[in-house]
């Protein structure tokens, strides 16, 4: 049988029965998907622990020793002996060159002689004068005499003036030795200092430490001639390639200082520090972080470096066992404040979307709530959290993929509080 339309009535039953199957199909699908459960993400967490933290700015430094001298002979002379054996200690005062004294022996010689000729001849000068104002004096009492005689007319006025002329004669005599006393004392003097520089110039033949150091390699052997202001025949490459007319570089090593720059951005927040105290600088080689050596920043400088825009700053740190050396790079961190009481978590924990860094935190009904948060400082492992996590909250620091916000949780391990940041060695 077939209806208006052409289709059989047999048809029209299979038709529905598929409309019908399709239709139940479906409604289990939705079912099913409805009773889905998305099942819990696997997750570490560590609890947000508060902590007083350091505030630092972390630099590039270089090495450099508190004092370099460089060693000049200030006498002409051939080196005859060495005192000291390259790269060992020296004390300041310690002998480390002699030059050849015997020319300098002679002029300190040439210049005692010289005073002791010039002191007898003031003693004869002076006994001259000794002998001419006695007879000066035996003179004039004549001339007092004679001139009462010839007021009375006992004498001729012309011996007495003949004894005035005598008195006058004797007087400039007296004067003459008085000259030639004055100019042998004048010449002693001479003497003298020239007694005293032949000395100083012996003494330059013994060049001695003018600091505690330690000592370079040396630039000259026995038997060079040095000379003020230039060395001899050098056995290293040095004095010829820049180390000018140095006989020797002695530097001290114990304290120390570490050059470092900052960023003229970083200027005042330092300059700040500054006024309220003194600022500690931890230093640290980088083949041995976890050793640093706590010194004092003791220069800022005057001026802002205007090709790089930085300041140029100095740490004075101890080296009693040497483990900083000269010219060697190493780590610097400028301490300059304490935050007490902050927030802080793991490093890992902190993920990046595209409004900022988030965290998420497990709640009590072991859900994650996906947290907003503004980072501060970190130490060592450690984050500061300025703002949005609260101490002993459960932090998620690994499994973070998994998780989706308001979703659940498995935690995987048992809840750790984390360890302690690095103490700073009074940090503040």
């Amino acid at each position: 049988m077939t209806n208006e339309f052409g289709f059989s009535v047999r048809s029209v039953h299979v038709l529905s029965v598929v409309g019908l199957s399709a239709l139940l199909a479906a409604a289990c699908v939705n079912k099913a998907q409805q009773n889905f459960e998305r099942p819990p993400a696997p997750v570490t967490v560590t609890a947000a622990v508060t902590q007083d933290a350091p505030t630092y700015l972390d630099a590039i430094g270089k090495i450099v020793a508190r004092e370099v001298v460089s060693i000049q002979s200030q006498v002409s002379g051939r080196i005859v002996r060495i005192h000291f054996t390259d790269g060992t200690d020296v004390k300041k005062g310690d002998l480390l060159f002699t030059i050849d004294t015997r020319p300098f022996e002679a002029n300190v010689s040439q210049a005692e002689a010289n005073l002791s000729r010039d002191a007898a001849l003031k003693k004869e000068a002076e006994a001259n004068l000794t002998r001419d104002i006695a007879q000066a004096n035996w003179g004039e009492i004549q001339v007092k005499r004679y001139r009462g005689l010839v007021e009375q007319g006992v004498i001729p006025r012309e011996q007495y003036e003949q004894l005035r002329t005598n008195a006058d004669s004797l007087n400039a005599v007296v004067e003459a030795d008085r000259a030639a006393v004055r100019s042998a004392e004048e010449r002693i003097k001479v003497d003298a200092a020239a007694i005293a520089s032949a000395r100083v110039q012996l003494s330059y033949c013994y060049i001695r430490s003018p600091i505690d150091g330690r000592a370079g390699q040396r630039l000259v052997d026995i038997g060079n001639v040095v000379n003020p202001g230039g060395s001899g025949n050098s056995n290293s490459s040095d004095s010829a390639s820049g180390s000018g007319n140095a006989l020797l570089v002695i530097q001290r090593l114990d304290p120390i200082y570490a050059d470092f720059t900052i960023s003229q951005n970083e200027l005042s927040t330092v300059q700040q520090q500054m006024r309220e105290g003194t600022l500690k600088a931890e230093v640290r080689l980088p083949d041995d972080p976890g050793n640093p050596i706590v010194g004092q920043l003791t220069f800022l400088d005057n001026a802002v470096q205007n090709t790089t825009g930085t300041v140029n700053l100095r740490a004075t740190i101890p080296n009693q066992g040497f483990r900083f050396w000269p010219g060697r790079f190493v780590n610097i961190r400028l301490v300059l404040r304490t935050l007490y009481g902050a927030v802080l978590i793991p490093a890992s924990a902190p993920q990046l979307s595209p409004k900022g860094q988030f965290v998420y935190v497990v709640k009590q009904d072991s859900t994650a709530e996906q947290r907003d948060v503004v980072l501060g400082q970190r130490i060592g492992e450690l984050v500061v959290v300025e703002t949005g996590v609260s101490s002993g909250e459960m932090i998620v620091t690994t499994g973070q993929l998994g998780v989706t916000p308001g979703g659940k949780v498995r935690i995987e391990q048992p809840l750790q509080v984390s360890s302690p940041a690095p103490a700073m060695n009074d940090a503040r």
